[in-house]
């Protein structure tokens, strides 16, 4: 039996779901906006819904924007012919903050997991290969996680660029094997960027 009322315990069961708030820190949370202001709770749900409402895809490259394309794929500044492709939006701020890459993204929305029925049809990799030819792009920088499924769209990545006459580059060592790019330092994504090595099937 629990010991918050049910609206608190609503509360606190829906903040358990995001992504890694463990069942004590729903609890702090929780217990917070209750104590808090009645505006600042209200600036925060509104944030939320406009989020919600405003934000969408990038039409090109699937980032996070809030217009048709993105600011980095309307960015005339930014180097064509290279692509960066990763698992997650997220994983774009993280590249960003090393200041090494000044080429465009694109990103899979996931990575090729079979346990979870994700295959490469779920992903957008049709999408890239689309973009490829139109975009003259000459080298395909592949920076999925150092996991198991990280790995293994790496490879399927590799072979369906194979028969291009496009250069498919995977990031260098440096990352901790079964760590997220989110995570890692910008020195170190840095030089694994810059250390990246050529990619094949």
């Amino acid at each position: 039996m629990s010991a918050y009322t049910p609206p608190v315990q609503a509360l606190i069961d829906e903040l358990g779901r995001l992504p890694g708030v463990g069942p004590k820190s729903a609890q702090r949370i929780a217990l917070h906006l209750l104590k808090a202001e009645d505006h600042d709770v209200a600036r925060l749900a509104e944030a939320i819904v406009i989020a919600k409402k405003r934000v969408r895809f990038c039409e090109r490259c699937f980032n996070i924007a809030d217009e048709n394309l993105c600011p980095i794929c309307t960015d005339t500044r930014r180097e064509g012919s290279m692509l960066c492709v990763v698992e997650e939006a997220r994983d774009i701020i993280a590249i960003e903050k090393t200041g090494v890459f000044r080429g465009r993204y694109h990103v899979l929305l996931g990575a090729i997991s079979p346990m979870d029925g994700i295959g490469p049809e779920q992903l957008k990799i049709r999408e890239l290969l689309t973009r490829l030819e139109p975009e003259t792009v000459r080298e395909v920088i592949v920076c999925t996680n150092p996991t198991i499924e990280g790995d293994v769209t790496a490879m399927y990545l590799a072979r369906a660029l194979s028969t291009l006459d496009i250069k498919v580059t995977r990031i260098g060592t440096g990352l901790p094997v079964g760590g997220d790019l989110e995570y890692a330092d910008e020195l170190t994504l840095g030089r694994a960027l810059e250390g990246r090595h050529e990619l094949r099937d």
